[in-house]
């Protein structure tokens, strides 16, 4: 096992959903690297998301990365694009309609042909993902 997250509304709660965990792991002869461990942490990075009490957003090293990216070339650099930017589309407001134009150059049979329509899909698509909004918590 790589990760797991515990966590509690209170600090008491926190204790002893750590402490149940912490139990399960030593009753199942599960070793920790307690070099690794992290406890009490208010944020923390999972899945590619920041992640707090209050709110979740995207992981800006992440975002780097794709608003470095040149226009893709082939199928394969298309779907790598879309798999990536996919994964924050929880993030971006009308995700399905922005990609259209991208996703349409995957069917069977369509010519390759990033045209200007295309373009502006990817260019729109990574401006929205640098500035995706943050996620509130509910109350």
């Amino acid at each position: 096992m790589d990760d797991f997250t515990v966590y509690g509304d209170s600090f008491d709660a926190y204790l002893q959903h750590l402490d149940k965990v912490l139990e399960r792991c030593r009753t199942k002869n599960l070793v920790l690297n307690y070099e690794k461990c992290h406890f009490m942490v208010t944020e923390r990075i999972v899945l590619g998301h920041v992640v707090s009490e209050k709110r979740i957003q995207v992981d800006q090293a992440k975002i780097n990365v794709i608003a470095k990216l040149s226009h893709p070339s082939n199928q394969k650099d298309i779907r790598g694009f879309l798999g990536h930017a996919g994964f924050y589309r929880r993030f971006i407001k009308d995700f399905a309609k922005i990609t259209q134009p991208l996703t349409r150059l995957l069917q069977n049979e369509v010519e390759f042909d990033f045209n200007d329509e295309c373009k502006e899909a990817f260019k729109l698509l990574k401006e929205r993902l640098i500035t995706a909004p943050i996620i509130r918590s509910p109350d």
